[in-house]
């Protein structure tokens, strides 16, 4: 008589785990984001990079520094244009916000027009670099990232709302910034994912 012996099935990690693992590894593309971002006009390229490597984790396949290295490389040849121009835009506002504490006629609406402006352009940003696969379109990548930018305001507002606590800490404890810069780029990832399968 045939017995039927049956495999032991491989044990799957809680959902407590998974979720803390998520976590964490969101903490260190944070590390990896910010030193890849040294350079200033290569943070588009790190987000692109960090971005990707959490799609590979939350899709349970592997990736780890070296993918993420490549990814950056191929993702900086074209990006650091992209950094580059978003250092352009943080001067022109910051002209602006000098012209509001100038008192120049009109400098207040001026200065509340280039701020929200920034911020539309950080978010299309964020969503773009979330977008980014090797081989890709800067261009194309902004300029879809722009319409969603503006047709997803619910997934623009949470964008805003996970930028704001790499904000706060890097002005009480710097530190804590570098490592949050991870779970940025998970937030862009999770709206972009939103988006996509509404």
């Amino acid at each position: 008589m045939a017995t039927d012996h049956a495999r032991p099935k491989p044990r799957r990690e809680s959902l407590l785990a998974e979720r803390f693992a998520l976590f964490a590894e969101c903490l260190l593309t944070g590390v990896w984001i910010a030193v890849a971002s040294l350079p200033l006009v290569t943070y588009p390229a790190a987000f692109a990079a960090g971005a990707r490597h959490l799609r590979r984790r939350t899709a349970h396949e592997g990736g780890g520094w070296r993918e993420f290295a490549a990814d950056f490389g191929a993702a900086a040849r074209r990006g650091w244009i992209v950094g580059l121009a978003g250092w352009a835009a943080a001067a022109a506002v910051r002209v602006d916000v000098q012209a509001v504490r100038a008192g120049l006629p009109g400098g207040p609406l001026v200065g509340a027009v280039g701020v929200f402006a920034l911020i539309g352009a950080a978010v299309a940003g964020l969503r773009a670099a979330a977008a980014w696969v090797p081989g890709a379109s800067w261009r194309a990548l902004l300029a879809a990232a722009g319409r969603r930018t503006v047709l997803d305001p619910a997934g623009s507002f949470l964008l805003v709302g996970g930028a704001a606590p790499v904000l706060c800490s890097a002005w009480f404890v710097a530190p804590l910034a570098v490592p949050v810069l991870g779970a940025v780029a998970a937030a862009a990832v999770a709206v972009e994912e939103r988006h996509r399968r509404r």
